[in-house]
C-alpha cells in the first residue's frame, strides 16, 4: 500500500506544482468585479495615479524596477499573468492591501481611494493590451 501511495504522489506531485503557483492568487479577491468602466478618462486618471505612486518601484512604463538592498525588484506589470493573481479584483487587492507578510509591495489603500485604485487597474490592463 505504501508503494502505491508513493507512486501516486510521485506522479501527481509535478502536476500539482503548477497549482501551487496559481494558488498564490487570492480566490476571494478574484471574484470581485471592477466597478469602474475602462474608459479613456479612467485610463488617463489611472496613468496619473500610477506615475505619482507606482513608477518609482515599477518603472515609468510599468516594466519593472531594479530593487535595492532592502527590497526585491518590482515586477513587470505589463503582462497578462501575475504572480499574485491576474484578475482585476486580485490586482486591486494587491494595490490596496499590499503583499503580506514581508510587504515588499506595501499597502496603498490608506493613500489611494478605491476609485483611483480601479483606475490604475484599468491603466495597467491598457498597457498589457498594447504589448
Amino acid at each position: 500500500m505504501r508503494t502505491f501511495v508513493f507512486l501516486v504522489l510521485s506522479v501527481l506531485a509535478p502536476s500539482m506544482a503548477g497549482h501551487a503557483t496559481a494558488a498564490q492568487g487570492n480566490p476571494e479577491a478574484a471574484k470581485v468585479k471592477n466597478p469602474v468602466e475602462a474608459t479613456p478618462e479612467s485610463i488617463a486618471a489611472g496613468a496619473q495615479t500610477y506615475q505619482r505612486y507606482c513608477r518609482s518601484c515599477h518603472g515609468i512604463n510599468a516594466t519593472g524596477g531594479s530593487g535595492s538592498d532592502i527590497s526585491p525588484p518590482a515586477p513587470d506589470l505589463t503582462g497578462t499573468a501575475w504572480k499574485r493573481g491576474s484578475s482585476d479584483g486580485e490586482i486591486f487587492s494587491v494595490i490596496k492591501n499590499g503583499v503580506p507578510p514581508e510587504l515588499s509591495m506595501e499597502p496603498w489603500g490608506d493613500r489611494i481611494n478605491d476609485t483611483n485604485i480601479w483606475n490604475v487597474v484599468n491603466y495597467l490592463r491598457s498597457l498589457a493590451k498594447k504589448k
